[in-house]
């Protein structure tokens, strides 16, 4: 869609949920000679903070820039759904935060994740919490739990443990492809609470991280291939898949298929590793 597309789409859309909206849910009388179906432009724009001729502007979609408060503002006097609401976020080129995963199912997610098994899985949050995985890739990982972790975050795994140098084959190539992943996030979520926190976190703990870091280089994920070492079962090559949970906004599920013969035929011990978390490095997967 072009930006001219894009503005006139959100204009019709601001147009049709404006019709919606019952001037006496907003807290305005009728009145006998009102005439506009829903509030008026001018009402719209008193209750939400911003000049009559700006979102007069915005209903012709005209090329203006549209800022998180406002588009907060707005679904809130329009009386959006968080469907609606994401839908405008998008539709003005907008990131609306989705850093918790708080509203997806846990529990169906997780039976997806199980089902899943032998092939190691796990579900991410956008900033990297870690919300499920199943048996074989905590025999795989080691659980994230176990030791001296405080929370279970796979970024902060890869900078911060100090065993995962001996389960990642070359730590610093993945390490670094990590990063540059999270960066990229990170930068469409700049003022969230939660990755400022945990950039600060491992820019304060990580010699590598700031580092690298300083030097703003971006990638997105690709299909890529990890290799372990793995305490118990030796090396170990998986190709790494992430798909997105459409019924969770933000969250994604990543799955590792075994890349030869060899890690294929081990996999069904990865779970019983699981049952014995203390002889398993803990360490990251890509995303």
């Amino acid at each position: 869609m072009t930006d001219g597309a894009r503005r006139r789409v959100l204009a019709e859309f601001l147009r049709t949920r404006r019709e919606r909206v019952r001037p006496a849910d907003a807290g305005i009388p009728a009145g006998p000679r009102r005439r506009t179906p829903g509030l008026r432009r001018e009402e719209v724009a008193v209750l939400s903070g911003v000049s009559v001729t700006w979102y007069t502007w915005l209903e012709q979609a005209r090329d203006i820039t549209v800022s998180r408060q406002v588009l907060h503002s707005l679904a809130g006097v329009l009386r959006l759904s968080p469907a609606e609401t994401r839908h405008l976020f998008d539709l003005a080129g907008q990131v609306l935060p989705r850093t918790t995963g708080a509203d997806h199912d846990g529990r169906v997610l997780q039976r997806l994740v199980d089902a899943l098994d032998p092939n190691p899985a796990y579900l991410l949050a956008p900033n990297w919490d870690l919300l499920a995985r199943n048996r074989s890739e905590t025999g795989l990982i080691g659980d994230p739990a176990d030791g001296h972790v405080p929370e279970r975050n796979l970024l902060r795994l890869v900078f911060t443990h100090p065993r995962i140098r001996t389960l990642l084959a070359d730590w610093p190539g993945q390490a670094r492809a990590l990063l540059e992943q999270y960066r990229a996030g990170a930068d469409r979520h700049t003022g969230d609470p939660a990755f400022e926190r945990l950039t600060a976190d491992l820019y304060r703990r990580s010699d590598e991280f700031r580092m690298w870091w300083d030097t703003h280089d971006v990638a997105e994920f690709r299909p890529a291939r990890r290799t372990f070492d793995h305490p118990r079962l030796g090396r170990l090559t998986f190709d790494y898949v992430k798909l997105a949970a459409v019924d969770a906004p933000g969250v994604t599920l990543v799955s590792c298929l075994p890349s030869d013969d060899e890690t294929a035929a081990k996999l069904p011990e990865l779970s019983g590793c699981a049952e014995h978390p203390a002889t398993s490095s803990p360490g990251p997967d890509d995303r």
